[in-house]
């Protein structure tokens, strides 16, 4: 794993570090921890382009093998349950900006006009309620809630520590 700096003074050019090894260890902009990719930035950020890309790719391969014979209710319920856990992965245990919520909600109302073959959001909107379609921020908050919820029920050793943590 290459390092990554993250605080007030993550753009400030550091000692190189060495690894057992002998080599020197690069620092980097953007590392993938379990699946989430952390950016260097002042405060703790994450970037969703990852997961957006593998959003549409997984989206586009539905679309392109049944997108014109299935209906959309099928092809919806597909999105649903194949493709948006891809954009939301992990993303419940990590605080979001509001930016990157309107993103993923961005890639999921694109979509839907490709699917519907329009370019009006209004549009969009409709078929949405429609077809009872949860946007991806709505999914996000509702996980986010369970997680906090399984969170505090859950009494372990790790959580006594993490809650202990004083930096």
């Amino acid at each position: 794993m290459l390092p990554i700096r993250i605080g007030p003074r993550n753009d400030v050019n550091c000692e190189r570090l060495c690894s057992l090894s002998g080599t020197f260890l690069p620092l980097t902009k953007e590392v993938k921890y379990l699946g989430i990719y952390l950016v260097s930035s002042k405060r703790f950020k994450i970037s969703t382009e990852h997961s957006r890309r593998s959003f549409y790719r997984a989206a586009n391969a539905i679309f392109g093998k049944i997108g014109r014979i299935a209906t959309e209710e099928v092809v919806l319920h597909l999105l649903l349950t194949k493709c948006v856990p891809i954009l939301l992965y992990g993303l419940e245990a990590c605080s979001i900006r509001k930016t990157d919520l309107d993103s993923l909600d961005f890639v999921v109302n694109r979509f839907f006009m490709k699917l519907f073959h329009t370019n009006n959001i209004d549009t969009v909107k409709e078929c949405q309620m429609f077809f009872c379609f949860e946007m991806p921020s709505t999914l996000l908050n509702k996980r986010v809630e369970k997680f906090q919820k399984q969170y505090q029920n859950h009494q372990n050793t790790v959580r006594q520590i993490v809650n202990n943590f004083k930096p």
